[in-house]
């Protein structure tokens, strides 16, 4: 990750600021191209994206909402007997699974909880938010169980899913809003300007590592793929004709 404070400081000392900001680039000849047949809304134009701890942490947390509003279109399908595509289901459960459970939330239990807990700040709440991650793949794995067409073809079956999802939904919800609120805002109180530096390139090289080059911006596609298939994609709808 590039430390643009660094950078900055170096071009100050060798006074070509001003020589170097001339040169840079425009916007226009840096946007990154659109691959053909990919929605251009889900493209970042991020060339030299430097991006904080808290800043990514919070981005993945985008990607947790719009799956909990899958899970909640699914649910409410539950409770009112109509159907749904299955494997949108077991594609939004994957991307828990895969993004938010294996990797975001073990960043938070191996990078932030333990930092926490040792310089003893929000110790109370991260306990919590250690437990209700564990809750959180306990419900996940009942999900995933049951996302399978066989297996909601009964009464009985659909009913135990929809409890899962609205526990899972109702859980996560303020979980995530304390991490928002509470909890990222005060990383940099327990860790030093050059751990916080360190921080942000291990979470970047974690998940180049685990998800490819496209990275978060591959998921995020993934995730949309899913809106479209289930008929929640267009932001459009969800404004209220007030």
């Amino acid at each position: 990750m590039k430390r643009p404070r660094e950078r900055r400081e170096f071009l100050l000392e060798a006074g070509l600021l001003v020589a170097a900001t001339a040169s840079l680039p425009t916007e226009a000849s840096t946007a990154q191209k659109v691959p053909a047949g990919k929605d251009a809304k889900e493209i970042h134009e991020n060339p030299t994206e430097d991006v904080s701890p808290p800043e990514d942490l919070m981005r993945e947390h985008g990607v947790l909402n719009r799956i909990l509003l899958i899970y909640g279109e699914i649910l409410q399908r539950l409770n009112t007997g109509k159907d749904f595509p299955v494997e949108v289901l077991a594609g939004a459960a994957g991307i828990i699974r895969n993004f938010i459970e294996d990797y975001h939330e073990k960043l938070e239990e191996d990078h932030l909880f333990p930092r926490f807990e040792q310089a003893g700040k929000l110790v109370d709440l991260v306990r919590v938010l250690r437990q209700q991650h564990q809750a959180g793949r306990r419900l996940t794995a009942s999900i995933q169980a049951r996302a399978s067409a066989s297996t909601l073809s009964t009464a009985a079956e659909r009913k135990a899913l929809a409890t899962d999802l609205d526990l899972f939904v109702r859980m996560y919800r303020p979980h995530e809003a304390r991490e928002d609120t509470i909890l990222f805002p005060a990383i940099r109180s327990v860790v030093s300007a050059h751990e916080f530096d360190v921080m942000g390139d291990q979470f970047e090289d974690k998940e180049h590592a685990l998800f490819g080059k496209a990275g978060f911006e591959g998921v995020v596609e993934r995730v949309a793929g899913l809106e479209r298939t289930l008929g929640i994609y267009e932001l459009a709808q969800f404004t209220p004709k007030v």
